[in-house]
């Protein structure tokens, strides 16, 4: 009896951990999931930031889930129009959603109709890197510290100039919250993608940038570009001599560029979890670490509730800043 009692409670063990059973939502009882391929929808094009970090994240998911999991480009519109396909997908664990902070914090106050309410449409499910921006200077700009330049800003109201990848971009709000948090006057100048904006700026054409550490930093490093400050509330460990905003003498200011992965809001909680504990395994692996280190960033993996009331806070916080800045979508 003894020993017959000691094989079914091994036998009991060892079946609970071949399957979990996820109960569905209003009783529509259990399901095994995932029992096919998951998708990963990426609001932007082949090659971008978010589509590398999904593809990253897709090769190691894959193994942890048992299912393939893969990555569909849908750009447009800023990243709206993935992210409403997404949205609109049934709430069943099989479409997921790489979110960031245009998104879910910029462009619901940028467009008068996204087709989506990141508060209401979407369940955020954890960070994937977050990382400093870096406030730089062509480096024969008589600045040496932020100080300086918002001494040089308010001497000649407007005549300052900054660049960015284009309106509503994180760069773009990024200087904005500066401008707002300071009342200093600055002209911008957009562009459609980074590469050409940090090149105006090497050849100064420009004053200033606030931009990713990863496009900025080689050029810091090189003396053709001088960082005054980083746009986080901790030194980027990157750039560790570099002070942030705060200590640089603006009090407050913080903001931090991050990607993510949501599901559309219906999506049931024992779904939401299980995909947040094998995400946060693998972003706290020394391979993840050191994988967005190379970016300048920290892999992220906040909890679910964490990251969503972080979504709130921001969202109110770029709203605030787009409204006074009358800024608008083009």
């Amino acid at each position: 009896m003894r020993s017959t009692r000691r094989w079914l409670l091994g036998s009991t063990g060892a079946l609970c951990g071949l399957a979990i059973p996820v109960v569905s939502p209003k009783g529509q009882g259990p399901t095994n999931w995932p029992s096919k391929p998951v998708r990963i929808i990426v609001p932007g094009g082949p090659g971008g930031v978010t589509d590398i970090r999904a593809r990253w994240l897709a090769d190691r998911l894959s193994p942890a889930l048992g299912q393939p999991v893969l990555v569909e480009n849908r750009a447009g519109a800023g990243g709206n129009l993935g992210t409403v396909a997404a949205v609109r997908s049934a709430p069943d664990g099989y479409t997921l959603v790489i979110v960031h902070i245009g998104t879910m914090t910029i462009n619901p106050h940028l467009y008068a109709n996204p087709g989506y309410d990141p508060l209401t449409d979407l369940a955020p499910i954890t960070r994937l890197g977050v990382g400093p921006q870096a406030l730089a200077v062509h480096k024969d700009v008589p600045a040496r510290s932020l100080e300086e330049l918002l001494a040089l800003a308010r001497a000649k109201p407007g005549e300052l100039t900054f660049v960015s990848p284009g309106v509503g971009t994180p760069g773009h709000l990024a200087a904005s919250l500066l401008i707002h948090r300071t009342g200093i006057k600055a002209t911008h100048v957009p562009y459609k993608g980074g590469g050409q904006a940090i090149q105006d700026l090497i050849a100064g054409h420009v004053t200033f940038t606030i931009e990713g550490l990863t496009l900025v930093r080689p050029f810091v490093q090189d003396g053709r570009l001088r960082a005054l400050a980083v746009t986080t509330s901790q030194r980027a460990k990157s750039m560790p001599d570099v002070p942030t905003m705060a200590e640089a003498g603006v009090p407050g200011y913080a903001f931090t560029a991050w990607a993510g992965i949501g599901a559309p809001a219906a999506t049931p909680r024992p779904i939401i979890d299980r995909l947040y504990s094998e995400i946060a395994k693998i972003l706290a692996t020394a391979e993840a670490r050191a994988w967005f280190e190379s970016f300048g960033a920290d892999p992220g993996a906040e909890p679910p509730d964490v990251f969503a009331n972080l979504v709130r806070a921001e969202y109110a916080q770029m709203g605030e800043v787009i409204r006074a800045m009358g800024i608008k979508a083009e």
